[in-house]
C-alpha cells in the first residue's frame, strides 16, 4: 500500500489531531539540513500523544507526517537474529577466540548488508514488525567475569581491551562508513555491571569499587561511545548503587552524556522501568517509575511503562519539554538511518536480495570459525589426522547436532554443516567412518545397553564431540534445560557426557581420543584432560561449523584461535559468583592455577619469539612506549599467530592488576617465515586506575611480556612459546 493511500484511510480517524495541527511542515524530509534541525522541525509539530507514542519500542505511526509504524527491537549478535533466513556467525566468544578485529568488522559489514536488503523487503510487504527494523540491539559488551555467567556467550572475553577492540570494530562494520547515513545502528548492552546471576537480574544490586568501575565495566561501553559512535546504548536490569540502571542519572546523565558525550539514544532493557516499582520496589508506583526513567535520560522504554507519561505531565511530575528532548533524540537516529529520505537519495536502499546469505557470506561464516578453534591440547602432534585415516570413529551427544552450531541469539539457516557432516565431506573416499551418538546430551541414557564406546576399540582415531548449548546456558527464558536460571552451577559436563568419555577411555585401546568441546565458556576438564591426546574448543562456531571442525582436525587448516576466557580447573577457584569485585577474577587478579590460561592456543607449528628491544629503559610522563621483536614460524605448517604484550608491575600494591593486556596482532606466518612486530604503547596506556577510580602515572618497574598467551610457567608448560621479557621504568 502506498504511503498516500495509507494516509488517505487513517485521516478521518486523526481527523481531531488534523484540527490543531494546521498544515505539516514537510520540510523535516529535507535531507540537506542537519539532522538536529529536521528532528526539531518534526517533533514541534507533534501533539503530546503522538509524541509519547514514539517513545516505546513499537512506536506508532503517524500517518499526517507520512511515518509509518517503527519497531526498534532487532538483534544481530552474530547474524540478523529471529528475521528470517540469514548467515549464522560465529556467537560472540568465538569472535572474541580470534583476536581478529579487522575480520569482526567485515562479519558486521555483511550482517549490516544482509539487515538493509531484508528491511528493504520487509518494508514493502508492509513487515513493520518486531526484529524487522534497523536498530540492532548489539553488541553485548559486559565483561565475563565469571565462567559461571550463562550469557558469557554474548560477551568477548574477560579482558577490557580485548572487549573494547572487538566491540569497536562490530560497531563500525555494522554502522559503516557512510557520512552521512547509518547503514544500520548498533546498541552497546547492557548499562553496567550486567554479568550473572542471570536468575536475579531483576532485582539484584551491584555496588563496585571505583578501581573496579573504571578498570573493569566502563572501558568498553567507554570505547564504543568515544571511538565507535554508537548510536544506541541499553541500560542493564540490575541495580547500580542502590538505583535501578534505567533510573541512574550517574550511568545516563553524566557518564554517557556529560563524561562521554555520548550522542545516541538510550533504551531500557525489556520490561524493566515496569520493574522499577515491581520487583525492584524502588518506586511506589509504575507511574513513578516511568517519570524517574525519563528524567534520568531513557528515551526509549521497551515494555509499556511510557505510556503513562501523559499522566505523568499532566500531574506535574515531567514536563512536556523534556519529553520534546527525548523524542528528538529518537528521530536523529531514524534520520541518521535515511528512513525518511528518498529512495533515491540513499545509498543502501540499492542492496538487493542477492546478498541474504550469499556465498561470499558463507565463506566468510567459514573463515571466521576456523579463525575461533582453539586447539587446548595435541600430545605428540596427535593432530592433524590425515584425511586417508582408515577407521575414525565420530560420536557423542553434538556430533550430527546443528543447535551446537547455533549459540544464542541465532538467526536460521538453510545450509547448517554439522559435524557429522563436515567431517564425512573431508575424509577421503574409502575410509570408514563410523558414527554413533553414544551419549544423550543432559540426561542419563535410559536404556543400559549402549554398543557406541565398543566401537573405539576398532577405531583408529576416536572424535567425541560434547558440550553444552543454548539449553543449557543462556538467558534464563531460554536455557530450558538449566536448573540454575540460565547459568552453571558447576563449570563440569553434565555427567552423562563424563560416563561416555570415561567409557570410551576405557574401551579405546591405543587409538587417540580427540576431545571437541562446544561451549559458551570455559568448561571444566577435571579428571578428563590427562586421557585426551587432543582437545579442540569450538565455542558455537556457526553454520559452517562443521566443515570449519573438519579443516582444523585434517590440517587444511591450522588452529589460531586463543582463549578469551581463563579456564579454571574447578568452581572452587573462584570467587562468589554473586560478588562484583574483580579480587580472584580473571587473568589479570586471579592467583591460582588454572587449567588453561587466558591468550592460549596451540597452532600445528611452533612460533619463536626473539630480539625484543624497548626504544628505553625509563620514561617520563610524555613518553610511549616502544617495543620490538621477531616472530618466527619455525614448524612445517603455515600459520596466523596473536602476538599478545602485556605489562606487569613490580608493585601490584593499591589494588591494580596482577598483569594486564596492553596490545596484540594477528599475524600471518608462512612455515620458516619471520616478521618483525613493533607496538607502541601510549602514555595514557601506560597509566594504572588507582584506588580513587582515577588513571594516574605511577612510577616505578614495570616487566614487558610479550609472546602467544598470558604470562606465567602454565603457558609455557602447555606448549605456548617462550616468550620474551624485559624491564623498565616509570619516572
Amino acid at each position: 500500500m502506498s504511503y498516500n493511500k495509507y494516509f488517505i484511510i487513517f485521516s478521518c480517524f486523526f481527523i481531531s489531531t488534523l484540527s490543531n495541527a494546521q498544515n505539516v511542515d514537510f520540510s523535516f524530509q529535507n535531507n540537506q539540513l542537519p539532522i538536529d534541525v529536521r528532528a526539531k522541525l518534526l517533533v514541534s509539530q507533534m501533539t503530546l500523544d503522538e509524541k509519547i507514542g514514539q517513545m516505546t519500542s513499537n512506536a506508532a505511526a503517524i500517518p499526517r507526517f507520512k511515518i509509518p509504524k517503527y519497531n526498534w527491537w532487532s538483534e544481530a549478535l552474530h547474524g540478523v537474529a529471529r528475521n528470517g533466513k540469514a548467515t549464522i556467525f560465529p556467537q560472540a566468544i568465538g569472535l572474541g577466540a580470534t583476536f581478529d578485529p579487522e575480520l569482526v568488522k567485515e562479519m558486521a559489514d555483511a550482517i549490516s548488508t544482509e539487515a538493509r536488503a531484508k528491511f528493504t523487503i520487509a518494508q514493502k510487504k508492509g513487515n513493520y514488525g518486531k526484529f524487522a527494523g534497523l536498530t540492532f540491539w548489539s553488541p553485548t559488551v559486559n565483561l565475563f567475569r565469571d565462567p559461571r555467567y550463562g550469557r558469557g556467550q554474548e560477551c568477548y572475553g574477560e579482558d577490557p581491551l580485548l572487549m573494547s577492540k572487538i566491540g569497536v570494530a562490530f560497531v563500525n562494520g555494522l554502522q559503516g562508513d557512510d557520512p552521512n547515513i547509518l547503514k544500520t545502528a548498533a546498541c552497546a548492552k547492557h548499562f553496567v555491571m550486567h554479568s550473572g546471576p542471570e536468575h536475579g537480574k531483576l532485582t539484584f544490586n551491584v555496588e563496585v569499587s571505583k578501581q573496579d568501575l573504571n578498570e573493569t565495566y566502563f572501558p568498553a561501553f567507554k570505547a564504543l561511545v568515544e571511538d565507535a559512535k554508537v548510536e544506541g546504548v541499553m541500560t542493564a536490569y540490575n541495580m547500580v548503587y542502590g538505583k535501578p540502571s534505567v533510573t541512574s542519572e550517574f550511568l545516563i546523565k553524566e557518564t554517557l552524556r556529560e563524561n562521554w558525550n555520548f550522542d545516541g539514544y538510550v533504551t531500557s532493557d525489556c520490561g524493566a522501568i515496569g520493574g522499577v516499582s515491581g520487583k525492584q520496589g524502588y518506586a511506589k508506583s509504575s507511574l513513578e517509575g516511568a517519570s524517574l526513567a525519563i528524567k534520568a535520560g531513557a528515551n526509549l522504554n521497551c515494555g509499556s511503562a511510557y505510556k503513562q507519561l501523559k499522566t505523568a505531565v499532566e500531574k506535574g511530575m515531567v514536563t512536556e519539554e523534556l519529553i520534546n528532548e527525548r523524542v528528538i533524540q529518537l528521530f536523529k537516529t531514524r534520520f541518521r538511518l535515511g528512513l525518511f529520505d528518498k529512495n533515491s537519495d540513499h545509498p543502501y536502499t540499492k542492496i538487493g536480495p542477492e546478498h541474504i546469505h550469499s556465498q561470499k557470506h558463507v565463506l566468510l561464516a567459514r573463515k571466521i570459525a576456523q579463525k575461533s578453534i582453539v586447539l587446548l591440547k595435541n600430545k605428540n602432534n596427535t593432530l592433524p589426522l590425515s584425511p586417508d585415516i582408515k577407521v575414525p570413529y565420530l560420536t557423542g551427544p553434538f556430533a550430527n547436532s546443528n543447535d551446537v552450531l547455533m549459540g544464542s541469539y541465532y538467526g536460521v539457516s538453510p545450509s547448517m554443516v554439522s559435524i557429522l557432516e563436515g567431517v564425512t565431506d573431508a575424509l577421503s573416499l574409502g575410509t570408514s567412518l563410523n558414527y554413533r551418538t553414544g551419549a544423550l546430551p543432559f540426561q542419563i541414557n535410559p536404556n543400559p545397553k549402549n554398543w557406541a564406546p565398543n566401537v573405539a576399540a576398532e577405531s583408529d582415531a576416536i572424535i567425541c564431540v560434547v558440550g553444552t548449548t543454548r539449553y543449557l546456558e543462556g538467558e534464563s527464558v531460554d536455557a530450558i534445560a538449566s536448573t540454575w536460571g540460565g547459568d552453571k552451577e558447576f563449570l563440569k559436563l553434565p555427567e552423562n557426557q563424563i560416563k561416555y568419555i570415561h567409557q570410551l577411555i576405557e574401551k579405546k585401546k591405543d587409538a587417540p581420543l580427540i576431545l571437541v568441546i562446544a561451549s559458551g565458556g570455559p568448561v571444566s576438564l577435571e579428571g578428563i584432560e590427562e586421557h585426551c591426546e587432543a582437545i579442540m574448543q569450538i565455542w558455537y562456531p556457526g553454520e559452517q561449523g562443521g566443515n570449519a571442525v573438519a579443516d582444523i582436525l585434517f590440517g587444511k587448516v591450522s588452529p589460531s584461535g586463543k582463549l578469551p576466557v581463563t579456564f579454571p580447573k574447578n568452581t572452587a577457584q573462584l570467587p562468589a559468583y554473586d560478588r562484583y569485585s574483580m579480587k580472584g577474577r580473571t587473568y589479570k587478579y586471579m592467583t591460582k592455577e588454572p587449567m588453561f590460561p587466558f591468550g592460549f592456543g596451540l597452532t600445528y607449528s611452533e612460533a619463536e619469539y626473539k630480539n625484543m628491544s624497548l626504544n628505553a629503559q625509563k620514561l617520563k610522563k610524555k613518553e610511549s612506549l616502544e617495543v620490538n621483536l621477531e616472530v618466527a614460524n619455525k614448524g612445517d605448517f603455515n600459520i596466523d599467530e596473536v602476538v599478545q604484550l602485556y605489562i606487569c608491575p613490580e608493585d601490584t600494591s593499591g589494588g591494580i592488576p596482577l598483569k594486564s593486556l596492553k596490545a596484540f596482532k594477528r599475524i600471518s606466518l608462512n612455515k620458516g617465515e619471520s616478521k618483525k612486530v613493533s607496538f607502541s604503547i601510549s602514555p595514557e596506556e601506560l597509566k594504572v586506575i588507582n584506588e580513587e577510580g582515577e588513571k594516574v602515572w605511577r612510577k616505578g618497574k614495570y616487566k614487558v611480556v610479550v609472546g602467544n598467551s598470558s604470562p606465567g610457567k602454565l603457558s609455557t608448560k602447555l606448549g605456548a612459546a617462550i616468550p620474551q621479557e624485559a624491564i623498565f621504568q616509570l619516572r
